[in-house]
């Protein structure tokens, strides 16, 4: 997969530019650290993980949603099996973790959303539904890229942890990397379509998801709760 520092002029590269802070943010949160060096408390990657699970719900809507305003069959087909993958390989992933976790698959739906987890999904589905199709598809591409250079970066790091350690290949694993470079090259495509306007916009719902794949680390260290 190009990454930022193997890509030229791209509108990939001055997306990733413009994040290169949050990344860095998300690299040196205590719950990114901790899964390599086994210090991250088991209770928050359950509240991690269960709050994924709602995620995931609503984040395979939002890739149908964006999928269905994609201006070729071929970019609504793979937006459609990367929506069904989430079904498929990453809550096929949780639901392995849930029972080490002291966590009843049967029982995830009485788990509340965390304000955070609402948030997030709130902002993807309205953007994917209610913006453009380069809106939506700077809106869901933090997710895809985030991860990706994530598990990159933890791959070689490993962790003592056995559940943390499949989390890191999951997400460090070649199939992935190749699935998130199919996105990033469809942005390079789409990139070079949009007016100043369009494009400033567009990036604006990068930069928002990107901050929210922080929030959502957090949220989860914190194990995150309503207040009221």
């Amino acid at each position: 997969m190009d990454t930022p520092e193997e890509s030229t002029n791209t509108w990939s590269l001055r997306l990733w530019n413009e994040i290169e802070p949050i990344f860095s943010a998300i690299m040196a949160h205590p719950f990114i650290s901790g899964l390599t060096d086994g210090t991250l408390e088991s209770g928050a990657f359950a509240h991690y993980v269960a709050q994924d699970v709602h995620y995931l719900r609503d984040y395979a809507r939002a890739l149908a949603a964006v999928g269905a305003k994609a201006p070729t069959l071929a970019q609504t087909a793979m937006f459609a099996r990367h929506a069904a993958d989430i079904l498929d390989v990453e809550l096929s992933l949780h639901h392995t973790l849930l029972p080490e976790l002291g966590l009843d698959a049967a029982e995830l739906d009485c788990v509340p959303v965390a304000p955070t987890t609402r948030a997030y999904t709130s902002y993807l589905l309205a953007t994917v539904c209610g913006g453009s199709f380069a809106d939506g598809l700077a809106a869901v591409l933090p997710c895809y890229w985030i991860y990706a250079r994530v598990g990159e970066e933890l791959i070689g790091r490993g962790s003592p942890d056995a559940r943390y350690q499949r989390w890191i290949d999951s997400y460090g694993g070649e199939e992935f990397a190749a699935t998130v470079a199919q996105v990033v090259e469809l942005t390079d495509r789409t990139g070079p379509t949009l007016t100043p306007v369009e494009e400033s916009v567009a990036r604006a719902h990068f930069v928002t998801t990107s901050r929210y794949e922080w929030m959502f680390f957090d949220a989860a260290h914190r194990r995150e709760a309503w207040p009221v």
